[in-house]
């Protein structure tokens, strides 16, 4: 994939992005990213190109009419080129969020937070594969377990509180105190070994997803704490999508 597809693939709102904010985005990705002089009406058409997107018939007239802008969106560089306006550019780093140091993000774990609807799930997970752009791999790892636990328990509070309950209040385990859960809050009582194995219990998950979330429960404690043990890339990856596959969108709440 080229670096325009990435840098495109990197911003959580390209799918409700108009195409003068593609060109926006696409000039910025030049002249900050690439750091080109500046950026000509080629040089933006070729991002477009690069990225599989339909190619505005404006894009001269729409670099031209930015100059004019109150306050202006570009200024002009020698004869062709064009540049972002300083604070034209502030709000665009703001808006666009960390494209710099999601570069490095594989595009599979990119498209995971499109599935997500917009929201608090949907910023978590954004927010976690940032993390991984910067190969911040143990932030990651616990970001990415912690939203597949809130998923859970926002699963079980929505329609299978019932029968976890029916199997917390049969449970000898004296580490676990409460008897019931009402609210979010309640879970944290409970060992995450030991709600997992409940969530099995209650038929809310399969034994197979069980294991995955155990295995999975291991790799985080081996995150959680300092240590010389060293997180791959590729272990990383396979951590947020086995349980972006079989736990989130496995069982997606009602």
């Amino acid at each position: 994939m080229t670096s325009a597809a990435k840098f495109y693939s990197s911003l959580p709102s390209r799918n409700s992005l108009t195409a003068g904010e593609r060109i926006d985005a696409f000039v910025y990705y030049l002249t900050v990213l690439a750091e080109a002089p500046s950026a000509t009406t080629k040089d933006v058409l070729a991002c477009f190109t690069e990225c599989d997107l339909a190619l505005p018939s404006y894009v001269p007239q729409y670099l031209s009419r930015g100059l004019k802008g109150k306050p202006p969106t570009f200024v002009k560089v020698g004869t062709g080129g064009y540049r972002l306006e300083r604070h034209t550019k502030e709000r665009l780093a703001a808006s666009i969020g960390a494209e710099m140091v999601t570069l490095d993000v594989p595009v599979d774990l990119q498209k995971l937070a499109d599935d997500l609807p917009t929201g608090a799930q949907k910023a978590f997970l954004t927010e976690a594969l940032a993390c991984f752009g910067v190969h911040a791999y143990r932030a990651t790892i616990m970001m990415t377990w912690l939203l597949t636990l809130d998923h859970l328990f926002e699963l079980i509070l929505s329609g299978h509180q019932d029968a976890f309950n029916a199997v917390l209040a049969g449970n000898n385990d004296k580490r676990v105190k409460i008897t019931c859960v009402a609210k979010r809050d309640d879970f944290g009582e409970i060992p995450e070994g030991k709600f997992i194995e409940f969530c099995r219990q209650a038929g809310i998950i399969s034994n197979d997803v069980r294991k995955i979330l155990d295995q999975k429960l291991g790799t985080r404690n081996s995150a959680a704490h300092p240590s010389d043990i060293a997180f791959s890339r590729a272990k990383v990856v396979d951590f947020v999508e086995d349980l972006f596959a079989n736990v989130i969108l496995k069982y997606p709440v009602p």
